[in-house]
């Protein structure tokens, strides 16, 4: 049976320990370097200073921040896996990289390609043709349509819809419920039904 750690002890981790469980995957340690207790679902809890102690494992950072994701990748040496909840729908032509995650219920559509180190949150749809780069995060009952190309480290808001064809520049932010119609440059914030741009992420 595969042993794996997570970076991360937080309620996030917990979603991810229970996605590998559903495939048989037992999380051996949680590395957190704040850590609110010793034990986070009667797994261990330990620091990054520990870490060798796991070098036989693969690993998972279980953050939700993009950022953070992006600086702990940078940082740990040992091999990462891909995490699929075993009622995910994937086609056989999806690629999925090294360190993603993808949680119940999604469903992901031929000759998608999905990025290191990226979310699929519960329930959200991937339509065909799509691109999703490093880091990215796409929320709860999101649905990024067909042909759709989205950039590093950006984060899609739950519910939020994006038509067909549309480019979501790296480091952008959708909010929840927003229907994306035009493409979004690199670093906008846009919100709303059409999607508006209200401001601008720091670089």
């Amino acid at each position: 049976m595969s042993k794996i750690c997570l970076f991360g002890a937080s309620g996030h981790g917990k979603v991810v320990k229970d996605i590998a469980i559903s495939t048989n995957i037992v999380v051996e340690a949680f590395i957190d370097d704040n850590p609110k207790s010793e034990f986070l679902h009667e797994i261990p809890v330990v620091t990054s200073q520990e870490i060798a102690a796991y070098k036989a494992n693969k690993f998972v950072i279980s953050i939700g921040n993009n950022n953070i994701r992006k600086v702990i990748s940078k940082k740990v040496t040992n091999e990462f896996a891909t995490l699929i909840h075993k009622t995910a729908i994937i086609s056989p032509t999806v690629n999925i990289a090294e360190g993603t995650v993808v949680m119940p219920g999604t469903t992901i559509n031929a000759d998608t390609s999905i990025g290191k180190h990226v979310i699929i949150n519960t329930a959200a749809v991937i339509e065909h043709d799509c691109t999703i780069a490093d880091y990215v995060h796409i929320s709860p009952n999101a649905t990024v349509t067909g042909n759709v190309t989205i950039g590093e480290g950006s984060h899609i808001g739950a519910g939020a819809i994006i038509i067909p064809n549309i480019t979501i520049g790296k480091w952008a932010t959708i909010g929840a419920g927003a229907v994306i119609i035009t493409d979004v440059p690199d670093y906008a914030v846009v919100v709303g039904n059409p999607g508006t741009i209200k401001k601008y992420n720091n670089e």
